[in-house]
Formats: structure tokens, sequence, C-alpha cells
């Protein structure tokens, strides 16, 4: 493929990487009004976030198999065409129970769109170009990020929130007039074979469980899903072993070592950092009292950081070692999480903007390369299976970061709003800012270990 249908196809996907990330960023500063508005306690704005996250973690690997057998474009079509209905039909919701089903369904339709687009990429760029083509993508879904809380404080404050999902199915709409025009070509890399339709089911419910059981402890119901779910994954790990057209190749994990240790850095990375912006939305609007569009602008130091140096990080993991640069990431994340944890009702803005900014060059030098050396470590037709892997670590993850914040407030705040329990809330986020300290430490080892051995060679130079 010439570098023109190249250029072309990267602005579809990063076209496309701004879609989520936008409505997410955007969502997260308007919860408060959600809340007022259906009476919605702590733990259903939580809800709300989660939801979405577990769909579309649901979905990924089993649409990146489909879209190896039917073809990548296809899939990723679709999807931006869901995505786009399901966030217009959010803005006509009744009750907090019919967004949260819509927001489900909007993350089938994200699925749809990320467990495809990093393979896309992959097989529009060469190898050694890769990388900078990476820190774009990555790039654009940190500016999201950035003008997310911009403008979903803005539009939250002028036009309500139902304005961000009219906007974001606006979006949605040029995204899809982008693809049909530049997007070409198909990649069909299974064509003729099987769906293991039994495979993905035991995927499908094992995560949802897992993912469910670990956000509702320390209930009874959560205990009973947590533990089910680990045990139909170790199920679905033997019984996908045994397949000849497995839904997912879980040699992946078994046999490549680096692709194996990437993901799980990825997954940690994730699960210690995505529900930081959440919490910290909630504490400036609630506990320091500041509106929607103030509270953003604050917030937006982190991703215009994130979007800088994932750029830069794209351009440097072609030159040093990607694994190196992936965990001087995380290390550096460790750092700004450690001072989160002593935030009060008095710290200065600064302070809190000084977090931000650190944990923004943290997950920008970590995030682009990481991306690198899973692809990196995988053959050509394994594309849809690592890009969907991928989109399912980072998904997963920040399933289990609001997990791990709702649960925290769950204990702390119960099923009182939190306009009424301040002092319990502040607890609830220093201890999740402790437990995702914590967590962070463990990725930094899991980034450490696969430096010990150079990542695989590409497949297809």
């Amino acid at each position: 493929m010439n570098n023109n249908h190249s250029r072309q196809g990267l602005i579809v996907i990063c076209a496309a990487a701004f879609l989520v990330p936008f409505m997410g960023s955007a969502l997260n500063l308007a919860l408060p009004k959600i809340g007022e508005e259906f009476s919605l306690d702590a733990v259903m704005l939580t809800w709300l976030a989660t939801v979405y996250l577990i769909s579309t973690a649901i979905f990924q690997i089993p649409f990146a198999r489909v879209a190896d057998i039917v073809g990548r474009k296809k899939i990723f079509l679709c999807g931006v065409v869901l995505f786009s209905l399901c966030c217009f039909l959010c803005a006509f919701v009744c009750s907090g129970a019919e967004l949260l089903m819509l927001r489900f369904l909007t993350g089938i339709g994200s699925s749809m769109m990320m467990s495809t687009n990093i393979a896309i990429l992959s097989s529009l760029y060469a190898p050694e170009k890769r990388g900078k083509a990476f820190g774009i993508s990555v790039a654009v879904v940190y500016a999201a990020l950035a003008v997310g809380p911009f403008f979903g404080g803005m539009l939250t404050h002028y036009f309500g929130w139902h304005s961000i999902f009219y906007t974001t199915a606006g979006a949605g709409i040029v995204v899809l007039v982008l693809t049909t025009m530049f997007l070409r070509g198909e990649w069909v890399e299974a064509k003729g074979e099987p769906f293991d339709v039994q495979g993905a089911l035991l995927y499908g419910v094992g995560l949802a469980a897992i993912i469910y059981g670990f956000s509702s402890l320390p209930s009874l119901a959560g205990i009973v899903c947590l533990i089910g779910g680990i045990a139909l994954f170790v199920y679905f790990y033997k019984y996908e072993n045994r397949q000849q057209f497995p839904v997912l190749n879980v040699q992946l994990f078994s046999k490549n070592r680096t692709f194996a240790l990437s993901s799980l850095a990825a997954l940690i990375n994730y699960a210690a950092t995505a529900a930081i912006a959440f919490m910290l939305s909630l504490y400036l609007q609630y506990v320091r009292g500041l509106t929607p569009q103030t509270a953003g602008l604050i917030l937006i130091s982190q991703a215009c950081v994130q979007s800088v140096f994932s750029l830069v990080a794209g351009s440097l993991s072609t030159r040093i070692e990607p694994s190196k640069l992936a965990t001087a990431g995380m290390s550096i994340i460790v750092v700004g999480l450690c001072g989160l944890i002593f935030i009060s009702e008095t710290t200065p803005y600064w302070y809190i903007i000084t977090l931000l900014v650190c944990l923004g060059v943290g997950f920008g030098i970590f995030s682009s390369p990481n991306t690198n050396v899973i692809m990196a470590s995988v053959e050509k037709r394994q594309y849809s299976q690592a890009s969907a892997t991928t989109g399912t670590m980072r998904l997963a993850g920040q399933a289990f970061s609001m997990g791990i914040a709702g649960m925290c407030i769950s204990f702390y705040v119960g099923k009182n709003e939190i306009a009424y329990k301040l002092p319990e809330f502040l607890q609830s986020m220093h201890t999740t800012c402790i437990i995702f300290a914590l967590l962070c430490v463990v990725g930094v080892y899991a980034s450490r270990a696969r430096i010990e051995r150079k990542p695989n060679s590409d497949k297809n130079r």
C-alpha cells in the first residue's frame, strides 16, 4: 500500500480514536448533573462509566475474530455506525436504567472499532514506521482526553448533559464519511474459517463475571461472581488450547513471553490510572465546589501533557528500546499516584495540576512504546487478535480501575449521595490512590521483566 493510502488510513483511525475517549472524558464532568436529574446514588454513577467499559471489553476479542473472517474494515465501519446511533439515543433517555442500557450498547459499537483499529494501522505501515504511527494515534487519544473535560464541562454548563451525546453522535457521522472516503481496501486473514461460538460465550460470560464480581466486592454476590468468572476463564483457557480455530489464540500468552508481559503491563497500568479522572472530577465538583467547566480546565492538564509525550515517545521508540521507555513511564506514574494520596479539602490547585502533569508524562511515555512492543511480537495473521487483546487489556484495566474506585466509594460512602458524605468520599479517594500506587509498582516489575529478553523481531520484515 502506498504512502498516500497509509496517511489517509491513519486519518480515519485517528478520527475514530478521538471519538471514544472524548465521550468518556466529557461525560465524567456531566455525571453530577445526570445524578441530580435522575436521583442516582454514588454507586450508580460509577456504573454509568463501568457498564460501558465492561461491554467494550467483553466483545473486543470475539469481534477481532469476526473481523479476521469477514473483513476488518467491515467490522470497523459497523462499529462506527452503532456507536454513533447509541450516543444519539442516549440524549433522549428518561431514566438512569435506560441510560445504563444504552451505554452497554454503545460499548459494543466501541469494541468493533477498537478491536480493529491497531490491526488496520499495523497492516498499513511497515514495521520500521509503526512506532511513529502508533505515537500519532495515541496522541490523538490524549488530545481527545484533553479537550473532553473542557468541552464536556462547557457543554454541560451551557447546554445540559444531553448536548455531549449530540456532539459525539455528530462526530461519529464525520468519522463514517471519512471511513467510506479514505479507508481503502480490506483485510481478511481467516476467510472461510469457522467462528468459535462456544469459546466466545465462555470468554464473554467469564470476563463479565470477573469484572462485575470485582466491582461488587465485598458483597457475597461479588465474591460468587468473581470465583465463578475465574473458574470459567480457567476452563476457557483449556478449551481454546484444543481448538483448531479458537476465538482467542491463548498460546500468544503461554509461548510469547514479550506479548504476555507487555499485555500484563498494559492491564496493570490502566487498572492503576483510569479512575483518577473520575475521582478527581467528583472531588473538584463536590468537595471543592467548582463548576463542571472549571473542573474540566484543571483536568485538561494531564491529557495535554500525555498527548505531547506520546508523540515524542512514539518517535523515540524507533531508536530506543520501547520496553525501556514503557518501564520509565510506568515508574513516573508511581510518583504521581503517591502524591495524590495526600490531597485534602484545601490542597492548592497548583499541587493537583503538578501531579496531573506528572501522570501525563508517565502515561505518554508508556502507552505507544508498549503498543509497539506488543504488535512487533506477533505475526501478521495475528494482528487482529493482538490489537483486540491490547484493547481488552486497556478496557478491562479501566473497568477494574472503576471497580476499585466503586468498591472504595461503596465502602466509605455507601448508598448515600456524595454531597452528604464529603469526608467519607475523601477517605475513599485516598484508599483508591494507595491501591493504585501499589498496583503500579507491580506493573513496573512486569514491564522490567521483559527487558531481560530481547523482544521477538517482527515476522513480516
